[in-house]
């Protein structure tokens, strides 16, 4: 798979910034999967636009997460299969000095659940966050009886950290979450075996 400016490719997914000409595909699937993922994200700001029925709103969305890339705080990429938009998956809240970490957060069209396609674009973005941002560690942040994001990061093996009580707002309620560590030593000690078995040769 070759890649493309700003993009980064797996065995089976391409990862790339989305764009104001996506937000046709990427509303079909927000729409159809509505009450699969709102439960899991904050609710929508009073008086805000609402980004998956508002073109402009989706511009404007796409435009800052453009500018979190030239700052370094953020990569955001749009999941595709076979050049079908299918999730996201982004890096967030970059911080520097001596923290040099970041947050992950993924979601993917319902049906394509269980395919391996999100564990697979968390190795890549695993891969550019330690390789080529050269960060120290990612977070994954889950509410515990979201049992399929949970099963991405236990496919991958990523390290249990424990609970965190009433961490994030999450659809109106205080949420606690399942925090999981990933650090460059453990990338460096388990690289090729994540590589191997979810991207091919791509290492």
């Amino acid at each position: 798979m070759d890649r493309e400016p700003g993009s980064l490719c797996g065995r089976r997914v391409l990862l790339r910034p989305l764009e104001a000409g996506d937000f046709g595909s990427w509303r079909e699937v927000r729409r159809r999967n509505r009450d699969w993922l709102t439960q899991w994200e904050p609710q929508r700001l009073s008086g805000a636009p609402d980004v998956v029925e508002d073109r402009a709103a989706f511009a404007d969305r796409c435009s800052a997460r453009r500018r979190e890339r030239q700052r370094g705080s953020g990569h955001s990429f749009g999941i595709f299969v076979d050049d079908v938009f299918a999730g996201e998956i982004n890096l967030n809240s970059i911080q520097r000095g001596p923290f040099q970490s970041c947050y992950a957060g993924y979601w993917i069209d319902e049906a394509l659940a269980g395919n391996g396609y999100m564990p697979e674009a968390l190795v890549v973005v695993a891969r550019f966050a330690f390789e080529e941002l050269r960060l120290h560690r990612i977070q994954v942040a889950i509410v515990p009886r979201n049992t399929a994001s949970r099963r991405v990061v236990e496919k991958l093996k990523l390290r249990d950290e424990g609970t965190a009580v009433r961490y994030l707002e999450i659809n109106g309620v205080w949420e606690d979450h399942v925090r999981y560590g990933f650090t460059a030593e453990e990338w460096n000690e388990r690289s090729d075996e994540l590589v191997g078995e979810w991207v091919g040769g791509h290492r």
